[in-house]
């Protein structure tokens, strides 16, 4: 279980996805004093209706509780939620009835990046998305900010052994496939259908080498212009897509 009783959660559609996946756990509510919304408005009706406290206040107070993130006039207080491991993976696949798709980050720390990588997870059918527990960013109310309620449907889970979780899913039939600068293979040059893990590195340091070590393929994105590399959640939506379109493809 998480260590904390309690998750601040703010922006509209994180919110939003909150009230719409487990109402019961909001405690509290918080809106911004003189702003009328019409995407806003229900939300606050529906918890004054179920009893939560919605108190009106300042910007300030806001952006104190949001710890001066982007809360777009509304934050909530709510119960958190477990902290999934390797054994909520292991129920994901088995109640799987297409291949697995799954994407793994080694060591993205910046939580606008994993959030974004969770929005872009979503959007694809994603069927979980792994971190390592240390050294890695996990779920935090900017995370859920900026993924836009994915965090809420994209299962993120936090294993304290990546390289054992790695050999634990080529033991499953799933292949990992890691993008590397220096790989010679392109990204369009691979199969990508069927039990597919996609390892995408930190942001500066890319794969760590025993990630590498593990890695059943190594591809490149193809760079024609003059800078080196992508952002890692750029590069998420790169490779995740061409694995959507073949997918997509195979299927027709």
């Amino acid at each position: 279980m998480s260590k904390n009783a309690f998750e601040f959660v703010f922006g509209l559609h994180a919110v939003r996805q909150v009230f719409a996946e487990d109402f019961t756990r909001i405690l509290e509510m918080w809106v911004l004093q003189g702003r009328t919304d019409q995407r806003l408005q229900p939300l606050i009706d529906q918890a004054q209706q179920q009893g939560v406290t919605v108190q009106v206040v300042p910007r300030k107070t806001l952006d104190k509780l949001s710890q001066q993130g982007h809360h777009q006039g509304v934050v909530i207080r709510c119960r958190a939620l477990p902290i999934l491991d390797q054994n909520d993976l292991a129920a994901v696949l088995a109640k799987l009835e297409t291949p697995p798709f799954l994407l793994i980050l080694d060591g993205v720390q910046d939580p606008h990046n994993l959030g974004a990588c969770l929005r872009t997870a979503d959007a694809v059918g994603i069927h979980a998305v792994i971190v390592p527990r240390n050294r890695a960013c996990g779920l935090s109310p900017t995370v859920r900010k900026v993924a836009s309620g994915a965090a809420d449907t994209v299962p993120l889970i936090q294993v304290t052994n990546l390289a054992q979780t790695l050999e634990w899913l080529q033991e499953q039939g799933v292949w990992l496939v890691g993008t590397d600068d220096e790989a010679e293979a392109s990204l369009y040059q691979l199969n990508l259908t069927g039990g597919l893990g996609f390892i995408l590195g930190a942001e500066a340091e890319g794969l760590r080498h025993l990630t590498k070590q593990h890695c059943d393929h190594l591809v490149s994105i193809p760079m024609k212009g003059q800078v080196e590399s992508l952002n890692v959640s750029v590069a998420t939506g790169v490779c995740l897509y061409e694995a959507l379109r073949q997918r997509l493809q195979a299927s027709a």
